[in-house]
C-alpha cells in the first residue's frame, strides 16, 4: 500500500481526464454506443491506483465487461443509470468480490450482490470496485485500516473522514459520480462535510441493508456519496424500497414522499453549539447561517441538550454490545488480527448486560420523542457536518478522543429515527472544505434532497476537490453517435423486473403514477393495446380511473404506457390495486403480451363507454374542453396533460 505521508494517489480530475463526474455525463456516454462506453469504463478503471489506499479492490477488465454484456442490447434511454460507473465500501457484498469489513482475516467471498447493489445493476449501474473504511465500519477517521489510512485530498496530512472513507474520497476525486457508504454513527455524513460533497443518510429502513456486513444492525443505513444533491437523490430513488430479507426494512410512508420545504423553511440551530475549540468551523458555520437566513430562511434556536444525551448512548451505552453481536465469534477467535482501536471499542460490549439494554432502550425512547416534539415544529435541524478537523497526527496521538469529537453532530440521528443530508457549504478560513447537514424526522428525505438541489444551485460552490462547479465542468468529449439500437420496445425486460401496460391514473402526468416511480418502476415505451378492447369510465372511483375490458369483436386501439417494475417491488403494488380492477395478461398492437391492468365485466355496469377516446388522457381532455371548463373529480389529473413528458 502507498505510503501515507505520501500523500493521495494522483488521479486525474474530470477536466483532464474525459471522465464525468454526474449521472448525466456517463448517460451521455451510454447513449453513443457500447465500444465507447466500454473504452471509457475500462480507462477509468486503469487511472485508478491499485495501491492508493481509498481502494480495497478494482474491478478486473474482464468483470467490467461481463456486466456490459449482461445490460444487452437495452437501449441506454431504457436503464435509468446505463454505463454509469459506481463504487461500494468493502462491508457491503457484490457477487463474485471478496467482502473484507476492513479487515482481512475477516474476509469472505460474496455468492449474491446486497440488495442495494443488485438494484443499481438492475438499472444498468456498473461496478468497478470496492473502498476502504474504518475497520467493521468502527470510526469517523478514515484511518483505522490494515489497508491504510485515506489522506484527504485538499490537504492529505488531514483525515478523511469515515467510515467510509474510500467512496467518499473516490467521488471527491471525481472519479465516479456515485459511490455507496454505510451510516450507523455518522460514517455517511462526516467524510462528506471533509471532503466538500453530498452525502445522503436515508430514513433508517428505506434501503435494505441485506447483504452488509453489520455494526449495529438495529441503526446501519446504506449512505449515497455524490457531488451534487440531484444525482444523490437519483440514486436514493432507485435504491428505496421495502425488501423481505431485511427484517429492519420498512414500508416508506407514502403521504410524505414528494414533500418539498418552502421558499422560507423554519430551521431548527444549536442554542449552545459546541466547538471542541476550532474557531475557523464556527466562524464558517455562522456565515453559512447568514446564508441561510439571506435566502429567507427562519433560523429558530433550540436546547440541544437532548441530542447531546443521544448522541451519549451511542458509545457510552449498550449499542456497543450490539457491534460486538456481529463478530463475537470472530473477535473470540482472530482478534488478534484487528485493529487494536476497533477491537478495544468492540470489546467494551461484554460490559452491558440485558437490564444495561433496556434501561438505555427507554432513555433512547424518551429522547426520541423529546427530539421529534422539537423537529415537528421545524422544517429541519441545521448542523455544522463536523465541527473539527484533525490531522493523521492529532488522530493517532488521541485516536478515540479526536474520532468522538467528530460525532458530535451524528450520533444521535440514526437512534433518533431521523434522515439526514450533508451538503457542502464552502471553505472554512484555512481553505479547508465547510458542510452543513440538514436533519429532519424519518421519511422526509425528498423534502431534504429538494433543498439540497436549491442549496447548490444558489451558491454553485466546487464540486468536490475538483476546483470548479457545476457550470464551469465541460461535457464530455463529444463522440460519434452508434448506429440505432434495437428499441428496448422490442426486448423482454431484465432478469428482476416485470412489465406491466398503465391505463389510467397511473400514466405519467396522473396521480397515481408515484406508486410506480417510489418502487424503482422505469417508463418504457408509451404504446396501444390490440383492437379487440373497450375502455370504459368507472363510477365511484377516487382518483378517477378508466376500466379496459376485453371483447370478442373488434373495437379500438387504446392508448397504454408500458413501465418495468422491479420483481421484488411488484407484490406490493398488486395490492394496492382496488376492485373492481385487476392485474391480468394484456395483448398490445404488436402482437405482444404484457402484465396489465384489466377490469371485471361486472364493474362496468352503469360505467360510461369511452373506447372512441382511444385512451383515458384523450378522454380527461377532451370532456375538459367540451364542458369549457376541468370537472372537479378531473382537476388533479389534468395539471400536466399539457407537459412534454405527458
Amino acid at each position: 500500500m502507498q505510503d501515507v505521508a505520501a500523500g493521495p494517489a494522483t488521479v486525474p480530475t474530470s477536466s483532464s481526464s474525459g471522465f464525468p463526474v454526474t449521472l448525466d455525463g456517463w448517460r451521455a456516454i451510454a447513449k453513443c454506443g457500447s465500444e465507447p462506453l466500454r473504452e471509457r469504463l475500462q480507462a477509468l478503471v486503469a487511472a485508478c491506483d491499485p495501491d492508493d489506499p481509498a481502494w480495497i479492490r478494482l474491478a478486473t477488465p474482464d468483470e467490467i465487461d461481463d456486466q456490459l454484456v449482461r445490460l444487452g442490447r437495452a437501449d441506454p434511454g431504457s436503464l435509468l443509470l446505463h454505463g454509469v460507473p459506481f463504487a461500494i465500501k468493502d462491508n457491503i457484498d457484490a457477487a463474485g468480490m471478496a467482502t473484507t469489513a476492513g479487515c482481512p482475516d475477516y474476509s469472505y467471498l460474496a455468492e449474491h450482490d446486497a440488495t442495494a447493489v443488485r438494484r443499481l445493476k438492475a438499472v444498468g449501474a456498473v461496478l468497478i470496485g470496492k473502498t476502504n473504511l474504518d475497520q467493521f465500519a468502527t470510526g469517523l477517521v478514515g484511518t483505522r485500516s490494515p489497508y491504510g489510512a485515506v489522506p484527504n485530498p485538499f490537504d492529505p496530512a488531514r483525515v478523511s473522514g469515515g467510515s467510509s472513507s474510500g467512496s467518499a474520497v473516490a467521488v471527491a476525486r471525481g472519479l465516479l459520480p456515485f459511490a455507496l457508504g454505510t451510516d450507523t454513527a455518522g460514517s455517511g455524513r462526516v467524510p462528506a462535510g471533509l471532503n466538500h460533497i453530498v452525502g445522503l443518510k436515508p430514513t433508517r429502513g428505506s434501503i435494505s441493508t441485506h447483504g452488509v456486513v453489520p455494526a449495529c444492525r438495529s441503526l446501519d443505513c446504506v449512505s449515497i456519496f455524490a457531488v451534487t444533491a440531484a444525482d444523490a437523490w437519483e440514486v436514493h430513488r432507485v435504491l428505496r424500497g421495502d425488501d423481505p430479507q431485511d427484517p429492519y426494512s420498512r414500508p416508506a410512508d407514502l403521504r410524505l414522499q414528494g414533500h418539498r420545504l418552502g421558499k422560507r423553511p423554519r430551521f431548527a440551530i444549536a442554542d449552545a453549539p459546541v466547538w471542541h475549540g476550532d474557531e475557523a468551523a464556527r466562524r464558517a458555520y455562522e456565515i453559512t447561517l447568514a446564508l441561510l437566513a439571506e435566502d429567507g430562511a427562519e433560523l429558530c434556536p433550540v436546547d440541544f441538550r437532548p441530542m447531546q444525551a443521544m448522541a451519549e448512548l451511542l458509545y457510552g451505552g449498550p449499542w456497543v454490545a450490539e457491534r460486538l453481536a456481529s463478530i463475537r465469534e470472530f473477535m473470540r477467535d482472530h482478534g488478534d488480527s484487528m485493529h487494536p482501536v476497533v477491537r478495544e471499542i468492540i470489546a467494551q460490549g461484554e460490559r452491558y448486560d440485558a437490564v444495561d439494554v433496556f434501561r438505555a432502550e427507554y432513555k433512547r425512547a424518551a429522547l426520541a420523542r423529546e427530539i421529534q416534539a422539537t423537529l415537528a415544529g421545524v422544517d429541519a435541524l441545521v448542523v455544522p457536518t463536523a465541527v473539527t478537523f484533525p490531522t493523521l497526527a492529532e488522530v493517532e496521538a488521541e485516536p478515540v478522543e479526536a474520532n468522538s469529537r467528530l460525532g458530535s453532530y451524528t450520533n444521535f440521528v440514526n437512534l433518533s429515527d431521523c434522515c439526514a443530508l450533508s451538503l457542502p457549504a464552502g471553505f472554512r478560513e484555512d481553505d479547508l472544505p465547510f458542510g452543513i447537514t440538514l436533519i429532519a424526522p424519518s421519511w422526509h428525505d425528498d423534502a431534504l434532497a429538494e433543498f439540497g438541489c436549491r442549496w447548490q444551485a444558489a451558491r454553485d460552490l466546487p464540486l468536490g476537490a475538483l476546483g470548479q462547479t457545476a457550470a464551469e465542468l465541460s461535457p464530455p468529449a463529444a463522440l460519434t453517435p452508434a448506429a440505432p439500437t434495437v428499441p428496448v420496445a422490442q426486448l423482454a425486460p431484465g432478469a428482476g423486473w416485470i412489465r406491466l401496460a398503465v391505463v389510467g391514473a397511473h400514466l405519467r402526468g396522473m396521480p397515481l403514477n408515484h406508486q410506480l416511480t417510489e418502487r424503482g418502476g422505469q417508463f418504457v415505451e408509451a404504446t396501444a393495446t390490440a383492437a379487440c378492447y373497450r375502455l370504459y369510465a368507472l363510477p365511484g372511483m377516487a382518483p378517477p380511473k378508466p376500466g379496459l375490458v376485453r371483447v370478442a369483436t373488434s373495437s379500438g386501439p387504446i392508448e397504454v404506457e408500458l413501465w418495468d417494475l422491479p420483481t421484488d417491488q411488484f407484490g406490493s403494488f398488486v395490492v394496492a390495486v382496488p376492485h373492481p380492477l385487476g392485474i391480468g395478461t394484456v395483448e398490445l398492437a404488436d402482437g405482444r403480451w404484457v402484465k396489465g391492468f384489466i377490469c371485471e365485466p361486472a364493474g362496468i355496469d352503469g360505467a360510461g363507454e369511452i373506447t372512441s377516446f382511444g385512451g383515458w388522457r384523450a378522454y380527461l381532455k377532451s370532456t375538459a374542453e367540451s364542458a369549457g371548463t376541468i370537472l372537479p373529480t378531473h382537476q388533479h389529473v389534468l395539471s400536466d396533460l399539457t407537459t412534454p413528458e405527458s
